[in-house]
Formats: C-alpha cells, structure tokens, sequence
C-alpha cells in the first residue's frame, strides 16, 4: 500500500497540469451546480427574497394586553425581538369587499420603516389617520395609496384611514376566515379603535437557526403563559402561502437541475477518462514491474477520488465566499440561497452528488485501466489506424486543406470516442435549447402573442351607480385603447365544499369577450364557460361536461365548453359571460371594467391618459400574468450561463483529449510536410468538428424535447398544455456559432504551446 500512495503521489507531481485541471473541472462543476442550485431557491422561493431583504421574524406571537414579553429576549435561540407592537383588530370595509386586519401602533421612525420592502406609496409620516398595509390586504380590500378605507372595531367605534402604502412582509398573508391581514398605523391610532382596557400585542421573533423553530416557539409559549397567547404563525406557514402560485415555474426549474447535474456528470467523467487514456504507457511500464491489476485500480480510484473531494470543497468555498460578487441574477441570488435554513444540507448534497459521480465514473476508468496489457508493444501491434476515406481522399484531390481534412479525419475516424465526446457535450447544448423554450414559453405567459386569455392590462371602476355610457365612449375613443369589457371575479367553492376557485365573469352576450382555448370552444350561449387545467383536476370533469359551483350559498351549474391557458391561480380558474353571473344574483353591483389596449400601448401612460378623463373612476394597472415571469426569466437566463460554464468543462476535456492525441502523431505528421501552423489547423478543426456535432445534436434534441417537456409540466401544474414555443432560429443560430467558436479559441493556447515544446525537444 505504501508504493501505492508513493507511486500515486509521484504521479500526481509528474503531472501536475492533468491533476490540477480535473480539481478545477470538479470545482467548476461544483460551483455551477450550487449556483444552480441559488437560482432555483431564488425564483421558486419568492418568500426568501421578501424575508432576506426585510429581516423578517420566524415566528409572530399575537398575546393579550397582560402578557409578559420581556423575558422572549433570553430565550436560547433567540437573535431578535420585534416589538412587541400594540394591536387592535378591526374589520376593514371597501367598496367591494370586507376583510378582518391587524392594526399594529408603529413609530413613524421606528425599524419597521428601514427594514421593509415597500412595493408602492411611502411609509408613516406621523400627520393624521395614516395606515399601511400588506400586500395582500390590500389586494383583497381593492385599495392603494391614496384611498379612504372606513373601519370599525365596534359599533362604537368607526372612522376612516388613509392608505400610503403597501408593502410586502415575510408574515402569513391574509386569508379570509382563516388569517387577518396586517396594518401598521401610530400609536394614537390605534388606540382610538382599542375596545378593552388595553391594547393586544404581537412580538416578532428571529432565530439563529430557523431548524430550531419548534422548539423555540414552545419555549416563548411557556414563558408567556399559554393563556395569553392568541395566535401564533411560523415562517413555514407564510412560505407555503406565498409559494403557491409558482408551481409551474418551480416544476421547470427542478428539471432543470437535474439536466444540469447530469450535465455536469457527463463533463467530469469525459474528463477522467481522457486522463486515464494519457497515461496508458504509465500503466503498462507499472504492470511491466509486478504491479497487480487490483494495485492499479485502486490507485487510479484514490487518485481521482481525492481530487474531486478536493475540487467540490474548492467550488463550495467560492461560492460560498465569492458567489454574491458575480454580477446579474445569479449575484444576488447567492445571498438569498445561503440565507435558506437548508443552505447548508443543500450545499453538502450537491457537493456530495458531484463526488460519488466522479467516485463512479473513476470506478469504471480505473477498471478500464487495469485491463491494459503490460507490455505498451501489445497494444502498439494492434491496428489503430484505418485507411483515408474516400470522401478525405477526394476532398484532398480538390483541393481542401489538408489541415481540414485531417481534422475531420481525427475526430470522426474513431467513432464510439467522437460520440461519446459529442453526446457529452450535447447535454448542456440541450438543456440550453430548453430553455431557450421556457424563455419564449414566458413571452407567450406574460400576454405578448395573443396567444393566452388576454389579461386586461388596465381595470376600471367607480363606486355609487359605476361608469354611465358616456364615461365608456369616453375610454373607448382613446386611441391606445381597442375594446372595453364589463369584468367581475369573485370566490366559489367546488362540489363537497373543500376548495375555492376562482369565478370570472368577462363581456356579456351582446360584448364578447375575446377568449383563447385550446380545446373546444368559446362561450355562446347563456350558462357556458371556460376554464384552466387546474380546475378541471379539481373538479374531475371534462371539456364538454356540467360544473356545479358555489358562491355565497348560490349555486352556478356551468357548461364548460373549453379549456383555456390560466397561468393565474394554479390554473383553478372558470370564466364565464358577466350576464350569466348577474341572472345568477352574484354580481349585483355596478361591475369593473377590463380595458384592452392596442399593440404598442404604454400601460403607464395609458393609465394616466383614464385617470385624467375620469377623475372619479379609479384605474388601475393589472398585475403581471405570472408575478414572478420577469425574474425567472433573469434565472433562467443566469442558468443558460451556468449550462454554458458546465460546457466549457467538458469543450476543456475535449482539448485537452485532442491535443494529446495529436502530439503523437505531430512527427508523421511534419514528416508528411505539415508546418507547424498547419499542425495546429488540424486540432483547431478536430475540436470544432466535435463542437458543430454536439451543437447539432444537442439543438436537434432540445427541439424534439422542449415542447412536451414543458406542456407535461404546465399540465401538472394547472397551467395547461398548449403553451410551450420554440425558440427562434436566431437565438439557436447564436447558440451553434457561440459552441464553435469558444471550442476554436480554448485550443489555439493549447495546441501552439504543444507544438512549441515538441519542436523544440526534437530540435
């Protein structure tokens, strides 16, 4: 054994380049997969991004006005302490809805002011009945910045709140009857609408380590006293909240991981394998001078094992130290990664993942090692070289460059080698090419084509009797505006009650509004209706058949006659005609108005142009169709670079396989009359015909992939199937010439300084 580790040891000395290139692969591949690995955490856990940038508590505790708090602070566990916050629970009244909020009394100047994430308005100014709130309650209660919102916590007690803000927090959302919503107000205010002695409190605390959480909650419970706790929400409870709406883009994402992973296999073991194929003649001298087959294999395997243990610590590392440096999406979306509770399971599981990939592909390297003949003339006297093709021959006769020829000669004439080179490569190429696909998939997500239910990008509505027909030709005769709609959309539940949908009531019999389905048919007749994919499993019915729903006690029996693509609500969405919701008593008020706008409108000053011409009405600029397309899109942006990362590991393998190759026959070669230049014209066109391959492989197969990849995904996620686009030509046309070019560019430096030192040791 000790020879062994002497002879290994000597080894890795003797070539230091070789040794030094599979560590740096492993960490590439390493740190490509753990920013992998961020980017997904990142798009898939828009909770994180809120909770990171705001410093949000793990845990809120909602105690009565009695209840001892200062004894949270020295709890074990415990990092912080918010609050604790006097709290009056009141209920809100809108115009359109009611919902049940927290009001907390807050400092204009306090921490709360510095530390949240404002989506729209500004924070309390200490002037007047202010009130902020979350994103959600505001959602519910239709209100924004600048609106009075009446309130009352009893009878007694009623008054009317401005709105400055909305902003997002890491809390639990509201959820009507299960959750009230959030709103922070002065502490005058929020003692004028107090109806005990004394206001409640809600205190926010934040842990070293969220895996404590349970542990930490029992604790804070016992040292208040649970009979002066009210309610308690965790961090789990406000991520599984905000998390439900991007099943679609979280599905995409892990496959994409693991088309990365396999990816990132296939470079490193190209990369071993080439290593052992150098160092044949090693081998054989070895066996020459008594070592056993078994000796061979297990040194070749500590070898290598060792080195990819210590490449997947280097990559770790510097991801863990430098990855926030990195600039566009995958910079910051380290932070975020690293500030997840399974940042660090998560980060040993990949490193561990590369090395038992590494571990196996050396495995099978080692043994292919071990079966080489003792004697380097047992394998000289095989016949290696096959005949010039016909094809070179007459290429030659016509005058191509010999230096193309041969190129294409050397990559091509050893087929299982050149295929496993091309198919290796052809895996990042394809997981490219996908999502070159997922990226167009989003154009068409976010309404660009026409080619989903056209989301109104502009929504209208007035309280009292609602928009008169003058107010309506006076929309529709803007000129970015091309239609108006009477739109309603309210809660149902299903048969047996279990789950609410969403019920839409777009146009009227006499207005229809311009559905897109993809299966069956539009609404037209009174009673029929579209709806998502996800409704549809919900349900278990099918395109053609009755859906009963419930809305307030009232039940709607509708025909669906048509699936439509519903990226909104995990695709549990049913549309109708806005008559049928009336006939049904629904929708009784005076509606909202969805606006659709010409090609080439601007929303923003589109919105102003309304605002202007209705003063009273109150318009407002719909929500994106996918929330989060805009920072997927970044992601998966920042993913193509990572698949380009993990290409340019196995485009480094591949180099380096062919530069050795060709060394060995550079003196035939020069005695055929190549110059030098000619030489290096042979490597550069070996590598760039193993590029063009895999670049035509890998697209071929993304093609043939990416559209039912994608439609299979959408469908389980409710979305649909329908969906998914190619990516145009262009964009692959880039992608091909990029391959090639950056193959050519890493095997000039190689390839020139390998001729340097062969001239020069001959000469």
């Amino acid at each position: 054994m000790r020879a062994i580790l002497r002879w290994a040891l000597a080894d890795l000395r003797t070539h230091r380049g070789q040794a030094a290139s599979l560590a740096l692969a492993t960490a590439g591949v390493t740190a490509a997969l753990l920013l992998s690995a961020a980017l997904f955490q990142f798009a898939a856990s828009p909770w994180q991004r809120v909770f990171t940038e705001t410093r949000g508590s793990h845990v809120w505790l909602r105690v009565t006005a009695t209840a001892e708090t200062g004894s949270l602070r020295e709890l074990p566990g415990v990092a912080g302490v918010s609050g604790p916050y006097g709290t009056a629970p009141l209920t809100a009244t809108s115009a359109t809805s009611t919902a049940a909020v927290d009001l907390r009394a807050v400092r204009p100047d306090g921490p709360t002011a510095r530390e949240r994430r404002f989506l729209t308005g500004r924070w309390l100014s200490g002037a007047g009945d202010e009130v902020v709130l979350d994103r959600a309650t505001a959602q519910a209660l239709w209100v924004g910045p600048g609106d009075e919102l009446p309130v009352r916590a009893a009878p007694s007690r009623r008054g009317t709140l401005k709105v400055v803000g909305v902003l997002a927090t890491a809390e639990a959302g509201y959820a009507p009857g299960e959750r009230p919503g959030t709103g922070w107000a002065g502490a005058g205010t929020v003692t004028r609408y107090v109806t005990g002695d004394a206001p409640g409190r809600t205190v926010g605390l934040r842990l070293a380590n969220a895996s404590d959480t349970d542990f930490v909650l029992q604790q804070a419970i016992a040292a208040v006293g649970p009979e002066h706790v009210v309610r308690v929400s965790t961090w789990r409870q406000a991520r599984s909240a905000v998390g439900e709406d991007d099943r679609l883009l979280g599905r995409l994402l892990r496959v994409f991981g693991l088309g990365a992973l396999l990816a990132a296999a296939l470079a490193v073991t190209g990369g071993v394998g080439g290593r052992v194929r150098g160092q044949v003649r090693d081998i054989a001298v070895l066996k020459a001078i008594g070592m056993t087959p078994r000796q061979i294999a297990v040194m070749f395997f500590a070898q290598h094992a060792a080195l990819a243990l210590a490449g997947a610590a280097l990559g770790t590392l510097v991801v863990r130290t430098a990855g926030s440096y990195v600039p566009g999406s995958i910079g910051e979306a380290v932070p975020h990664g690293l500030a997840l509770p399974e940042a660090v399971p998560v980060a040993a599981a990949v490193a561990g993942a590369t090395v038992v990939v590494i571990a196996a592909a050396t495995a099978v390297a080692a043994w292919r090692a071990a079966r080489v003949p003792p004697s380097p003339m047992a394998r000289a006297a095989r016949p290696r070289v096959r005949r010039m093709s016909r094809t070179a021959r007459c290429a030659l006769r016509w005058g191509v460059p010999p230096p193309l020829v041969l190129g294409w000669r050397e990559a091509t004439h050893r087929g299982s080698r050149f295929a496993g080179a091309v198919a290796r490569l052809a895996v990042p190429v394809l997981m490219a090419t996908v999502a070159l696909a997922a990226l167009t998939t989003l154009g068409v997500l976010r309404g660009g084509d026409g080619e989903v239910n056209p989301a109104a990008p502009l929504t209208l509505r007035q309280d009292g009797a609602g928009l008169d027909a003058t107010d309506l030709a006076r929309v529709g005769a803007d000129p970015r505006v091309r239609a108006v709609y009477p739109a309603a959309e309210v809660t149902a539940l299903i048969p047996g009650q279990t789950r609410s949908v969403t019920l839409r009531g777009l146009g009227s019999q006499g207005h229809p509004y311009p559905f897109v389905v993809v299966a069956g048919r539009t609404p037209a007749a009174p009673n029929e209706a579209v709806a998502g994919q996800g409704l549809l499993d919900a349900t278990g019915v099918r395109v053609g058949e009755w859906v009963r729903l419930t809305v307030g006690g009232t039940p709607h029996i509708l025909h669906v006659v048509g699936r439509s693509i519903e990226p909104e609500h995990g695709g549990q969405v049913v549309t109708t005609t806005l008559d049928t919701l009336r006939a049904g008593g629904t929708v009784n008020g005076p509606p909202a108005y969805a606006v659709m706008l010409r090609p080439g409108a601007d929303q923003g000053v589109t919105a102003r142009a309304l605002a202007e011409a209705l003063p009273d009405a109150d318009v407002r600029g719909a929500p994106p169709t996918v929330a989060s397309a805009v920072l997927v899109s970044r992601v998966l942006t920042g993913l193509i670079g990572v698949l380009a990362l993990i290409a340019v590991v196995e485009l480094a393998g591949s180099v380096s396989s062919a530069v050795r190759q060709h060394t060995r026959e550079l003196p035939a070669l020069r005695a055929m009359g190549l110059t030098p230049r000619q030489w290096i014209g042979v490597v550069l066109t070996h590598c760039a015909v193993t590029a063009a391959g895999a670049a035509a492989l890998g697209i071929a197969a993304g093609l043939l992939v990416a559209r039912p990849l994608i439609d299979l995904e959408a469908h389980g996620s409710g979305v649909g199937a329908g969906i998914a686009r190619l990516p145009p030509a262009s964009s692959l046309a880039v992608t091909a010439v990029g391959l090639v070019l950056v193959a050519v560019t890493l095997a000039v430096v190689p390839s020139a300084r390998a001729e340097r030192d062969l001239t020069g040791v001959r000469g």
